[in-house]
């Protein structure tokens, strides 16, 4: 079974009909796991922007991909191509970091279920 459908699980099973979201968005481990996310996210997501409209603007502004990269086969189609590659890459890091997300999450759940409050 997947990391992310056990806590998951454990969020369901652990339901509180009034947690105290307020408590545990102050918390310091909500606030570790939120900071982790954003260095994560934000970096990446600049990149992909920059890398997914640089096709665009490029081919339409400028003839540097219109370069023979093999033959008849232009840096243009390559950059493309790329695009994909790029596409998969980072959508693998995300599902990996995630696991480490998660196991943050939990911590903060867990601590707060010691200290007697239903996080979730």
């Amino acid at each position: 079974m997947v990391e992310g459908v056990v806590f998951v699980e454990k969020m369901v099973h652990n339901h509180s009909p009034n947690p105290d979201f307020e408590k545990i968005a102050a918390s310091t481990g909500f606030q570790r796991l939120m900071a982790a996310k954003k260095r994560f996210i934000v970096p990446l997501t600049v990149f992909f922007l920059v890398f997914y409209f640089a096709l665009p603007v490029l081919t339409s502004y400028s003839k540097v991909l219109n370069q023979p990269f093999a033959g008849d086969i232009t840096w243009a189609w390559v950059f493309a191509f790329l695009q994909f590659i790029m596409t998969w890459v980072l959508c693998t890091m995300y599902v990996n970091k995630a696991v480490f997300f998660d196991r943050m999450a939990q911590k903060v759940l867990d601590e707060h279920a010691q200290k007697g409050e239903k996080a979730i």
